[in-house]
């Protein structure tokens, strides 16, 4: 293939976009909070008669240790049944709980019956596994089922569900949500190994989803004890 070089610097900028995209929108995020509680703070100050013009660089300390106390707070409380309460205000407020469960997707740090698992499933050709994702660890209305998610490369803004047996489900350990969209952008040419910085497995080395979930129901019990 002839080398192309308008195609080639196209190519590494969209690697380079996607590569970016994560810390941009996180940035974003990050200032819009920054700026309400900076405006917020403001006008509290001058209530008591504090200028912030007149004191440009401790009004920036001010406002930026306020801003990392309540990051720090929020996280304590999402640990708490306080937030349980006020989120059970929020559940009333048409498409709340639909918006709140999108946004869960990408959270891959969840635990318990709300952790994304990235798993292998026995393929759709004759030989071969597939590398997927469970959103839930609840059983499909099929008995002994359970609903595994394949997304599409390089965008994977879609994908196909499928209700899978349990014994043809092994979980991938130490794997997460980020990790397989790293895989999928690089379209296989980065290798999972490669992405999670292990040596390749055997299939007796995985965890079966029915051994994962008899470990975590035996942890459920011991925490409820």
């Amino acid at each position: 293939m002839n080398y192309n070089p308008i195609r080639h610097f196209l190519r590494t900028a969209l690697q380079g976009l996607f590569g970016l995209l994560p810390i941009i929108v996180i940035a974003i995020i990050l200032v819009w909070l920054y700026a309400k509680i900076d405006q917020l703070t403001g006008w509290m100050f001058k209530l008591v008669g504090f200028t912030p013009e007149n004191h440009q660089f401790l009004w920036f300390l001010l406002a930026l240790f306020l801003f990392t106390f309540v990051l720090y707070i929020m996280g304590h409380l999402m640990k708490t049944k306080l937030i349980g309460l006020f989120e059970s205000l929020l559940k009333k407020i048409p498409g709340y709980q639909t918006i709140k469960e999108i946004i869960n997707i990408f959270n891959s740090s969840k635990e318990g019956e709300n952790r994304v698992l990235v798993v292998a499933i026995r393929g759709f050709g004759i030989e071969g596994y597939n590398i997927g994702l469970m959103y839930s660890q609840k059983e499909s209305i099929i008995k002994d089922h359970y609903t595994v998610t394949l997304s599409m490369s390089p965008i994977p803004n879609g994908g196909f569900m499928f209700e899978v047996p349990k014994s043809n489900i092994y979980v991938i350990d130490k794997a997460t949500f980020d990790d397989n969209l790293q895989y999928l952008l690089s379209m296989g040419v980065k290798s999972f190994t490669e992405v999670l910085k292990t040596e390749p497995k055997t299939l007796d080395q995985l965890v079966p989803l029915s051994n994962w979930l008899e470990v975590h129901k035996n942890n459920q019990v011991k925490n409820v004890l």
